[in-house]
């Protein structure tokens, strides 16, 4: 009888620590898969920023940029961009091609590949 009861007594040890593990891990991945946007430089006439888009976040919300900049992929992808009216668009990306938008486009970037997408975003504040 002792036995059965430290062999269910360990079993449900066990289970707990798996679960605890498989929960902690699922919660940290689904953490690490956040979009991120970060200024690698800045001066009066530009703000340059690394954004990296991740495979996994699919409701990144709304932004806009205040102004009108140049993106550079670092990595081939696609991203599907949605709008405030409901319109949406998906762009195949190639590393090193770049493209241009004008200031204060509200919009929400989507990776819908299976890796992160680095893109070199350069806001133009003001003609030189």
């Amino acid at each position: 009888m002792r036995r059965k009861t430290i062999s269910s007594m360990l079993g449900g040890v066990v289970i707990g620590i798996l679960g605890t593990t498989a929960l902690t891990s699922y919660v940290s991945a689904r953490t690490a898969e956040k979009n991120s946007s970060r200024i690698i430089l800045e001066n009066d006439l530009v703000r340059v920023k690394e954004a990296i888009f991740m495979p996994g976040d699919k409701h990144p919300g709304m932004h806009a940029h205040e102004y009108a900049h140049v993106g550079v992929p670092l990595d081939d992808g696609k991203l599907t961009f949605h709008y405030p009216d409901g319109k949406s668009e998906t762009m195949e990306v190639k590393s090193g091609k770049a493209g241009f938008r004008e200031a204060n486009v509200t919009h929400e970037a989507i990776n819908m590949g299976d890796k992160p997408l680095r893109v070199i975003e350069v806001e133009i504040k003001r003609p030189g």
